[in-house]
């Protein structure tokens, strides 16, 4: 597979690691787990929407709607950046790191921007994700 079917754009965080944000096979495309965090941020600048911590890394405010929205913005500009679009989303996995404080905001958040196009969706609980987030997702479109 050629380096020509990576996608990486500067409208969405930086990555983590080692990955593009986004990676084209045939008609479809694969997007790396998305977060929250602002465009231009990195793992060591946190850039959450509605997160603020102390001197100890403590949580000081938490804004889980904030981060909801700010994933889907991250998300649409990834597609964009990769010739898709919203409505092209297929499957959407959702990964929260606590399902019981935070899922019925999401569900009510996802119907929003959902109405349309509703693609196939799993959501699971997972401990943790590898900056102070509380959403990650994992997404597949055509293009």
């Amino acid at each position: 597979m050629s380096d020509s079917n990576k996608i990486s754009t500067s409208t969405a965080p930086k990555p983590v690691g080692l990955y593009p944000h986004a990676r084209k096979v045939g008609d479809l495309l694969f997007l790396s787990g998305v977060g929250p965090r602002t465009a231009g941020s990195d793992a060591n600048d946190s850039g959450v929407p509605g997160l603020e911590l102390d001197h100890n890394g403590n949580f000081k405010a938490f804004d889980f709607e904030a981060q909801v929205h700010s994933v889907f913005a991250n998300v649409k500009a990834i597609l964009e950046a990769s010739g898709s679009s919203w409505d092209k989303l297929v499957d959407v996995t959702v990964f929260l790191v606590d399902m019981k404080r935070d899922f019925h905001t999401f569900n009510r958040i996802y119907a929003e921007y959902f109405k349309d196009n509703q693609p196939c969706r799993t959501t699971v609980e997972i401990n943790s994700l590898p900056t102070p987030i509380a959403i990650e997702l994992k997404c597949v479109a055509t293009v």
